[in-house]
C-alpha cells in the first residue's frame, strides 16, 4: 500500500466505521479513497472539520490508532455546548465524508525522548494519545517497560475498558493500573488519583519517562505530584492543546476601537481592541482555517503586514516567521490598527 500524502489544505476522509465505547463516547475510522496507510507521530492530533449552519467547524482530535494502517481512529466524547463532538456523535454516519488536517502537535513519542520504562497518565479522553503511544510500543514488539495508569468513573465509562485488560494478560511488560471511583464488579481500586495513590500504583515512577493526558485540572494536579515526588522534569511531557484564552484586562490600555484591514478580501472596519484574532477574521468572512484554537496546530497562520498584536502562543512559528510579522490568529489579540493578508 502506498502511503497518504497529505495535502496542503484540508483532505477529505470517508467514516467506515463507528462504534460506542461509552455511553457517551464513540470511535471512528477514517479512510482515504484509496485505502492509503497513514504516518503520524503516537500521540499527535488531527483537526476535523464539518459544515454546520453554512459555517466550516474544526476541532482537534487525538489519534489513538498506530500509524501505517490503512485508517486513523479517533475516540470523541460528548461535550456540553460541544458542536463538533455532539455532532459527529449524533449526526454523523459511516459512508460520510469529513475533512482533516495534517497530523500534528509536539506531544509524542518519536520527539519526545523516552527512556526504557514509561508511565502514562490519563483520565477521562484523555486516554486517547497515551493509547496511541502504547499501542505502537507493544505492536513493534518493543521491550518498553509500561505502566498505564488510568483514572475513570467505573468500568463502563472506562474507555477500552477491554483492550486494557486485554493488553494487560497479553503483555508481561505493561502494567495497567485502574483507579475507578465506582469499581462494581472488578477487582480495581476505589480512590482519586493524588500523591499518594500515584506512589502506589507506579512506586518507581521517579525511574520513568512520564506521558500525561487528561482535563486541564487533572493535568495541573498530576504535574504537581510528579515533581513533588522528584521526577527529573526533563522527563515529563503532557499534551497542551487545551483552548487558550487571552487575558485582557479591562484597563484604560487596553480598550477603545481600533480599524482592522484584510485588503485581499475587501475587509475593512473597527473593531475593539484586544479581540482575538481568529474572531475577527471568522466573523469578517474571511476564509481561514480556524482548528485547534489552541495556538498549537498553525492552521491559522496569518501575517500582519501593519500594526501589532500580542501573541499568547508561537508553537509553530520560526524566529524567522515571526521576524518577517506572521502569527496565529488563535492566539493573537489586536493591539493596535492592523492590516492582515493570508499565508
Amino acid at each position: 500500500m502506498t502511503q497518504f500524502i497529505w495535502p496542503t489544505t484540508a483532505a477529505q476522509l470517508r467514516c467506515d466505521k463507528k462504534w460506542l465505547e461509552t455511553d457517551d463516547t464513540i470511535s471512528l475510522q477514517l479512510s482515504s479513497d484509496n485505502n492509503n496507510t497513514f504516518d503520524f507521530k503516537p500521540g499527535q492530533f488531527i483537526s476535523l472539520g464539518v459544515e454546520l449552519n453554512g459555517k466550516m467547524e474544526y476541532r482537534a482530535y487525538s489519534i489513538s490508532s498506530i500509524p501505517n494502517q490503512d485508517f486513523l481512529q479517533f475516540t470523541i466524547k460528548r461535550v456540553d455546548g460541544g458542536k463538533v463532538s455532539n455532532y459527529l456523535i449524533d449526526q454523523f454516519n459511516e459512508g460520510e465524508s469529513i475533512l482533516a488536517l495534517a497530523p500534528t502537535g509536539p506531544f509524542n513519542s518519536v520527539d519526545c525522548s523516552a527512556k526504557p520504562k514509561i508511565a502514562l497518565l490519563s483520565a477521562g479522553c484523555g486516554i486517547t494519545p497515551v493509547m496511541s503511544m502504547a499501542r505502537t510500543w507493544l505492536a513493534n514488539k518493543t521491550n518498553v517497560d509500561i505502566t498505564f495508569i488510568h483514572m475513570a468513573r467505573s468500568p463502563e465509562h472506562t474507555i477500552y475498558f477491554d483492550e486494557l485488560q486485554y493488553l494487560n494478560e497479553k503483555h508481561t511488560h505493561f502494567n495497567l493500573q485502574l483507579l475507578l471511583k465506582d469499581p462494581q464488579h472488578t477487582d480495581y481500586p476505589q480512590g482519586r488519583l493524588d500523591q499518594e495513590w500515584l506512589a502506589t500504583l507506579c512506586p518507581d515512577l521517579t525511574e520513568r519517562t512520564v506521558f500525561l493526558c487528561g482535563p486541564t485540572g487533572f493535568m495541573q494536579d498530576m504535574k504537581a505530584y510528579v515533581e513533588a515526588m522528584g521526577l527529573n522534569m526533563d522527563n515529563f511531557y503532557q499534551e497542551s492543546f487545551t483552548p487558550i484564552e487571552a487575558e485582557v484586562t479591562e484597563t484604560a490600555g487596553n480598550t477603545g476601537v481600533v480599524q482592522f484591514e484584510v485588503p485581499a478580501f475587501g475587509v475593512s472596519k473597527e473593531i475593539t481592541k484586544g479581540a482575538t484574532l481568529a474572531d475577527v477574521l471568522e466573523e469578517s468572512g474571511v476564509p481561514i482555517i480556524i482548528a485547534c484554537r489552541s495556538g498549537m496546530c498553525g492552521s491559522c497562520k496569518c501575517k500582519v503586514d501593519k500594526g501589532e498584536v500580542s501573541r499568547t502562543s508561537t508553537e509553530t512559528l520560526s524566529e524567522e516567521d515571526i521576524a518577517q510579522g506572521y502569527t496565529l490568529a488563535c492566539s493573537s489579540q489586536v493591539q493596535s490598527d492592523v492590516e492582515v493578508s493570508l499565508v
